[in-house]
């Protein structure tokens, strides 16, 4: 069990449960040993879902591989790639079916609120994997107007490509995802097997590290873990997810945090990578009032 307690002047004052399961076994440590409940992969089946990319030999560049791969902060950076990504293909922001949402970024809210700019579709953090998704109608001829369909040809083909890479062979739930698509579901261990069998896919590794914030940006904490880290490559989800993936010892971990706290998987996921030497991640888990005066830690359990 993993656990996150927030410890102020003794008293535990918060906890935040989950679990943590890796790809192969880890000497010294025992991640949750549960392979059957499954969970809902969110964000995290984007860099599998990108291999399809690379295999309909899409002319993409390592930037707008990266951000079809990542959950962006939609900053102008962000913007500036997806536009480019959007005049390749020769269509408009009409064609995504994701939503508008403000920037994750909130320097990027408050420069829009400034310049009295409104979100678009391409602020939406999973445009990228959009783009990528009408790439590949565009390649394969298929009808860009349902894309978004659990029916469609493309869907048909993601689901296919995930439970291969993850080495799935029964149905899970199925639901929509927040940006309008289908999005599976299927136990841990399988999700951070496919993160390993990313190994494959050399170009969808070397564009994320070489543009780990256009993969993320302001405040994600993949962006933090692929910048801070040699090796490793790493994907957060909504609902506590997140996996992380060791090039160089070819294991993989997955992260899933009950209640979803976003601080709280950020402690873990640092501490884990710290505990199984697969970085030496520095990060402040002292509690601290306004004033800055210590009067706590975060302590985390594996």
């Amino acid at each position: 069990m993993l656990k996150i307690e927030y410890i102020r002047d003794g008293l535990i004052e918060e906890v935040h449960e989950g679990v943590w399961v890796s790809a192969q076994p880890i000497k010294g440590f025992a991640p949750a040993t549960d392979h059957k409940t499954p969970y809902f992969l969110r964000s995290c089946a984007k860099p599998i879902q990108a291999t399809l990319l690379i295999d309909a030999e899409i002319d993409f560049t390592p930037e707008e591989i990266a951000l079809c791969c990542g959950s962006h902060a939609g900053e102008d950076c962000h913007i500036k790639v997806a536009t480019k990504i959007l005049k390749k293909l020769k269509l408009s922001e009409s064609d995504l079916k994701c939503g508008i949402h403000a920037p994750l970024s909130r320097g990027m809210q408050n420069r829009m609120i400034v310049r009295g700019d409104n979100p678009t579709q391409l602020h939406n953090n999973c445009s990228g994997k959009h783009l990528g998704f009408l790439a590949l109608c565009q390649k394969n001829d298929w009808d860009l107007k349902n894309y978004d369909s659990p029916e469609h040809p493309l869907q048909i083909a993601v689901k296919e490509r995930i439970n291969k890479l993850c080495g799935v062979t029964q149905n899970y739930p199925m639901t929509t995802d927040g940006c309008g698509v289908p999005i599976l579901s299927m136990p841990l261990q399988n999700l951070a097997q496919g993160f390993v069998r990313l190994l494959e896919y050399p170009k969808i590794l070397t564009s994320i590290k070489a543009n780990p914030y256009i993969f993320g940006g302001e405040g994600r904490t993949d962006t933090e873990i692929i910048q801070k880290t040699e090796n490793l490559i790493a994907k957060v989800g909504a609902g506590g997810l997140c996996a992380v993936l060791n090039v160089k010892e070819c294991n993989a971990f997955v992260v899933k945090i009950n209640d979803a706290s976003p601080e709280a998987r950020r402690f873990a996921l640092f501490e884990i990578i710290n505990r199984l030497g697969w970085g030496e991640i520095k990060y402040d888990n002292r509690i601290k009032t306004i004033a800055g005066k210590v009067v706590g830690q975060v302590v985390v359990s594996l």
